[in-house]
């Protein structure tokens, strides 16, 4: 937009909309020398790190390390951006806060080697202040805390208040690309969102509650960061900023939060016509979304425009539901929005209809929205019926859970549960959390975790058994080339494809096929560690690989399944792993050479592996040990894994000669068979061993490394069990979740708990010596009562027949000696009901044992009651049968006494 149209809108009492200012935004840089460069995909193109776009300077990330050349040194955009994976993760927050999304616009200009600071800033400066005509009487600035230049800058180049330019530590102000590579301070502009400018200091900045809003980010890449943390001024540094537009929209449209801007207010506005509710959006203070059913409608309302949205523009990208990978992502979305419209009162789709809306609103800023709006349609709508089928019994289900964590005091929900519902309705484990987070509960993610390791160990066990005879009887030599050290994404072709009926020429969608190609990035489960799995696509085709696997010796086979379209042997292909799932794998399967060495340094030399099992989830290490070790011994373990971890010596990788690898110390793993040329993995250096698996390029990229178990496996074999990285840290923080729980539950801090249970296990012990003295007072009394209660029969036998309230055996018999030292000579039957199980007991007084035989009687009795039993003479017991039939079997007990004679 230019200055003059802009302007004109002004003075016409026009409110900017956020179509406005992207416009203004751009023709702004436009004017200081920018290109504009459109949108990139949410799908990043040559990153294979990424699983969506997440910033405006990633489709400019090679421009930055100088591997690129554009026609341009300035470039601005405003970048379809989706959070909702990895480092950058906002969706638990999506619909709770004023200032959360998955998908959003980001405004930014770059530089790439021209400009810097000096203008930087004054554009900046200009744009919020001249072009947008923000009240410079409600900006802060900060800067990072060692650059002074910048804060030099600011205070020459601006009219910034001089006590608002803050100085902030590295987490705030200091950017990064990766642990290596460009890096550099940064300048934050934020703006005062309080009624009285008046009220602003320094301190209340500090307390970041909400009230300061960040709006635009600054980055200055002046640095490279080499992998001993050395920094080293760059030649020619460079400019990277980002500004989110429905913040800025927020703050020029003077409204209460990003939800009340134009563009999400239509949607919630629509959504409004359609349920029938109205969106109140007043109030942003987490609480229980049952306790105040407004506030549940209010975050409906939000997370409904959100993940529309998000879902419109992925579909548009090219993205489809799917059980992995970004088709996942798009499940879980469009399930989510289908849940929350339950909460609007939604029994049938709804979410294609704001689609729709969204679309038709867009269409102009956002062409491919228009040209994909039937396809948008058309796979929104089918996800929704799909999920609807199951939502209703999924959420009565979870209900009901709900109810039995409350009642038992608990805030988790296990993770079985969160399973159950993932596996048999649809429920995305997000989707779960986000509904238990409404009544202050969390999940047992771990457990979760557990759980679906189970069903993938179930899944390849079916799959290997057809797989498997596949790949013995079927699948012929080929060489295959392993080229996943270096490329997680690769092109080739295909060699060779065979399914049950042997070797086939093309496959098409629902096929189950084995798939070899002469070359690729998956890693063939062997060493102890899993397949790699992934996608194979085609221009016309797209393969899931579930697993892979080496036959007819070293041939590396692809197991897939044809999801969409026809594939054909001679085909060209594009292979790419699932990079998430191998980084983990990465991570666990150096832990164990961690775990190996540790082993060795802790138990003793003797120590050798016995076996190993490395998955994406966790890491299991059998080794040789004469003896369970000692608690302190796996203590120290752990603790020099995660010593290792930290020192983050790097990870070095050698081809050699096997003799010279094993001359430098190399071991060799359990049940791997080595050729002259070998692969040396060697981690610091203590650990140095023969693999040819997949690595971390540093130790440090572990992360963290817990032990969660220690078992025998076989005589003379132990096992130890554990997870690196991603689940260490779910594993860490479920404990830390019971260590809260449990600290709220029994009302004590954390560091006083221990004491705090052992006292409660002390009074529970007096009390339960308090309670047995009362039961043996009671049961005496009660003796004394059944004894002068006592039946003489006709026979002349004196007997005793009742019922004891939630009695076990070893009252039932304490009560039976003193009864028969009460009653002198007679017999007794004694019986209890205890968790819904009988328990009976007949007794004998020594000198009736040669008339009634106490297990005779007992067996008698259970012919009446069902159950079993038998015994001595003068005692004996039966269990089971029917509570119902107590009175009856008792009735048959003094009939037996009566007959004068049960010998």
């Amino acid at each position: 937009m230019k200055p003059a149209e802009l302007e004109q809108r002004k003075t016409d009492g026009h409110v900017l909309t956020t179509d406005d200012i992207r416009k203004a935004f751009l023709d702004f840089f436009q004017e200081q020398g920018h290109t504009i460069v459109p949108s990139s995909s949410l799908v990043p193109g040559d990153d294979p790190t990424l699983l969506f776009t997440n910033a405006g300077m990633v489709q400019f990330k090679d421009c930055f390390l100088g591997t690129d050349r554009r026609p341009y040194v300035r470039a601005t955009t405003c970048q379809k951006c989706l959070r909702i994976s990895g480092t950058h993760n906002d969706l638990e927050n999506v619909g709770r806060t004023a200032l959360h999304h998955t998908f959003f616009d980001m405004l930014g200009n770059f530089s790439f080697g021209d400009y810097f600071k000096p203008d930087a800033i004054r554009f900046g400066w200009a744009f919020l202040t001249e072009v947008l005509e923000l009240q410079k009487e409600r900006l802060w600035v900060t800067v990072y805390e060692e650059d002074d230049e910048a804060a030099a800058l600011w205070a020459k180049n601006t009219d910034v208040r001089p006590d608002r330019i803050l100085k902030m530590g590295k987490e705030d102000n200091f950017w990064a690309m990766g642990d290596t590579g460009p890096c550099g301070p940064c300048s934050e502009i934020h703006y005062f969102l309080g009624p009285d400018v008046s009220t602003q200091s320094e301190e209340d900045f500090r307390k970041n509650d909400g009230r300061y809003v960040e709006i635009w980010n600054l980055v200055f890449m002046q640095f490279n960061r080499d992998s001993a943390g050395t920094l080293t001024p760059l030649p020619k540094p460079s400019v990277d900023t980002g500004m989110g537009l429905e913040r800025i929209a927020l703050v020029k449209q003077n409204v209460r939060s990003n939800y009340d801007t134009d563009g999400l207010r239509a949607l919630i506005a629509f959504t409004e016509e359609l349920c029938g509710k109205q969106y109140d959006g007043s109030d942003y203070t987490p609480r229980d979304t049952q306790a105040d059913p407004q506030y549940g409608f209010d975050v409906a309302f939000r997370v409904v425009a959100d993940h529309v949205r998000a879902a419109s523009f992925l579909i548009a990208d090219g993205i489809t539901p799917a059980s992995d990978g970004r088709g996942y992502v798009l499940r879980r979305l469009i399930r989510r929005a289908c849940r929350h419209g339950r909460v609007l009162g939604f029994d049938a789709p709804f979410l294609f209809k704001v689609a729709e809306t969204f679309c038709i609103n867009t269409a102009s800023t956002y062409p491919e929205l228009d040209q994909n709006k039937a396809k948008i349609l058309k796979l929104i709508r089918a996800e929704e019926e799909k999920f609807l089928t199951t939502l209703g019994s999924g959420l009565s289900l979870l209900e009901q859970h709900v109810s039995n964590v409350r009642e038992r005091g608990s805030k988790i929900l296990s993770g079985e549960i969160a399973f159950l519902l993932h596996d048999t309705y649809g429920f995305p484990l997000d989707l779960t959390e986000d509904i238990v987070r409404g009544a202050s509960i969390s999940v047992d993610t771990s457990g979760f975790e557990n759980e679906m390791e189970k069903q993938r160990e179930r899944s390849r066990q079916a799959r290997a058994s057809e797989s498997e005879q596949v790949l013995q009887r079927a699948v012929k030599a080929a060489e295959t080339k392993f080229r996943g050290y270096e490329f997680s994404e690769y092109e080739s072709s295909v060699l060779a494809m065979y399914t049950s009926s042997g070797e086939v020429k093309s496959a098409r969608s629902g096929d189950d096929v084995l798939l070899v190609t002469p070359e690729t990035p998956f890693y063939a489960e062997s060493g102890g560690q899993l397949g790699d799995t992934g996608k194979i696509t085609t221009n016309d085709a797209v393969l899931e690989v579930v697993d892979t696997q080496k036959a007819a010796g070293d041939t590396i086979v692809h197991i897939c399944r044809v999801v969409e379209g026809e594939v054909s042997t001679g085909t060209r292909v594009r292979l790419a792993i699932d990079d998430i799932r191998r980084r983990k794998l990465r991570a666990n399967h150096s832990a164990t050479h961690l775990v190996h060495l540790a082993l060795r340094e802790v138990l003793g030399e003797h120590v050798k592996q016995a076996g190993s099992r490395v998955s994406e989830h966790a890491l299991r290490f059998d080794f040789s040990h004469f003896e369970a070790p000692s608690q302190e011994q796996l203590d120290e373990i752990e603790a020099r894994v995660n010593e290792s971890i930290r020192a983050n010596d790097q990870v070095i990788t050698e081809v050699l000669p096997v003799d010279v690898a094993k001359s430098r110390g190399a071991r060799a793993l359990f049940g791997e068979k080595y050729g002259s040329m070998v692969r040396m993995v060697q981690i610091g250096p203590r650990s140095v061993e023969l693999c040819g698996g997949t690595h971390v390029a540093r130790a440090g990229d572990i992360g963290f490394f817990g032990l969660a178990a220690e078992s025998a496996v076989a005589s003379g074999v132990r096992r130890v069990e554990g997870q690196g990285g991603a689940g260490a840290y779910a594993e860490w923080k479920r404990r830390r979740h019971l260590l809260r729980d449990l600290s709220a539950l029994l009302k004590s801090g954390e560091r006083d708990l221990l004491e705090r249970v052992s006292k409660f296990l002390d009074r529970q012990k007096v009390l339960e010596r308090e309670l047995e003295r009362s039961a043996q007072s009671s049961r005496v009394a009660s003796g004394k009562e059944l004894g002068n209660d006592a039946k003489t029969l006709a026979s002349g036998v004196k007997v005793v027949s009742h019922v004891v309230e939630q009695a076990n055996p070893k009252v039932l018999r304490e009560m039976a000696d003193d009864l028969k030292v009460r009653l002198g000579s007679g017999c007794i039957a004694l019986a209890s009901v205890l968790d819904g199980k009988v328990i009976l007991l007949t007794a004998v007084t020594d000198d009736l044992t040669k008339r009634f035989h106490a297990g005779s009687i007992v067996e008698e009795m259970t012919k009446v009651l069902g159950g079993k039993g038998g015994g001595r003479a003068d005692m004996a017991q039966a269990g089971g049968g029917d509570p119902e039939k107590l009175s009856q079997a008792l009735e048959r007990f003094e009939l037996i006494c009566s007959e004068g004679n049960a010998a």
